[in-house]
C-alpha cells in the first residue's frame, strides 16, 4: 500500500478512470468494495461509519497495478475531505438548509456529513464510477437514504445551483489547480458561492496563487492513522476563498 499512497500524494497528471469494462455493474461493484474494505471510524469524523482500504485488506498490499479499478481514491478518507467533514459537523449552521456540491467526493463523508449538518440538498460528484458504488454503500452504513451521485467532470460550468461548493484535497495538480482558481471565482462572482477548501498543506496548494485569497476558518490534528498514510503530515484546515480579499 505504501507505494500506491506515495503515487496518490505526489503531483500526478489527473485522476484515474475506472479500467474495468467487465463487472462494472452496480451489484457488482458494491459487493467488490464489501469484500475488499472494511468498516473504519478511526478518523476526525468518528460518528460517520466509512468503508475503507485498510492494512487487513487484500488489497493494501498489492501494487496499484494488480488493482482492477484504477487507483482507489474512493477507498481513502484523505485529510482534506477529513477536515472538511470534521467542519461541517461541528458547524451546522455553515450547511444547515442550504445547497452543497461535494467537488471530487471520494468516499462520500464529505457529503454525508453536510446532509448531518442539516443541508436541504446534496450531490457528491465524482469521476470515478466506483466512488458512486462506494458512496451509496456508506450512505446505507449511516443509516440514510442514496444521496444524489454525479459522475460528470462538472469545473467549469455554471454552478448557479449551489450554495456551497466543497472540495478537499484537489490541488495536487498545477493544471487543475488553475482550473479549479478560475471556476471557483467565477462561481462566487457570479452567483456568490459559499466555497470551502479542505487540505493539508500540500505543495501544490500552499505554493498556489489562490493562497493569496484564502482565509482559514478551522485547523485540526490528524489521527495517528492518517498521519502514517500521509508521510508526516500532521494537520489539516478548511479554507474559505475569498476573492479579491488579498
Amino acid at each position: 500500500m505504501l507505494p500506491l499512497l506515495r503515487s496518490l500524494l505526489r503531483a500526478h497528471g489527473g485522476r484515474v478512470l475506472y479500467s474495468a469494462a467487465r463487472h462494472s455493474s452496480a451489484t457488482y461493484l458494491q459487493s467488490f468494495i464489501l469484500h475488499n474494505t472494511e468498516v473504519v471510524t478511526d478518523h476526525l469524523t468518528p460518528e460517520i461509519r466509512l468503508l475503507l482500504l485498510t492494512p487487513r485488506c487484500k488489497y493494501w498490499h498489492l501494487r496499484p497495478e494488480h488493482w482492477p479499478y484504477g487507483d482507489p481514491y474512493w477507498a481513502i478518507y484523505w485529510p482534506g475531505g477529513q477536515a472538511l467533514g470534521r467542519y461541517f459537523l461541528d458547524n451546522p449552521d455553515v450547511v444547515r438548509c442550504r445547497r452543497i456540491m461535494d467537488l471530487g467526493s471520494g468516499c462520500g463523508a464529505v457529503s454525508i456529513a453536510a446532509k448531518m449538518g442539516g443541508a436541504s440538498y446534496v450531490v457528491a460528484n465524482d469521476i470515478d464510477p466506483v466512488a458512486a458504488a462506494a458512496f451509496a454503500l456508506n450512505c446505507q452504513l449511516n443509516g440514510m437514504d442514496d444521496l444524489p451521485f454525479d459522475p460528470e467532470n462538472i469545473i467549469g460550468d455554471d454552478a448557479g445551483l449551489w450554495d456551497v461548493i466543497a472540495l478537499g484535497d484537489m490541488f495536487y495538480d498545477e493544471q487543475l489547480a488553475d482550473s479549479l482558481h478560475r471556476w471557483l471565482r467565477r462561481c462566487m462572482e457570479q452567483h456568490g458561492t459559499t466555497v470551502l477548501i479542505g487540505d493539508p498543506g500540500r505543495g501544490h496548494f500552499l505554493g498556489h496563487p489562490i493562497q493569496k485569497q484564502l482565509q482559514k476558518v478551522a485547523e485540526y490534528s490528524l489521527p495517528e492513522s492518517t498521519k502514517q498514510e500521509n508521510y508526516g503530515l500532521t494537520t489539516s484546515a478548511v479554507w474559505r476563498y475569498q476573492p479579491g480579499c488579498s
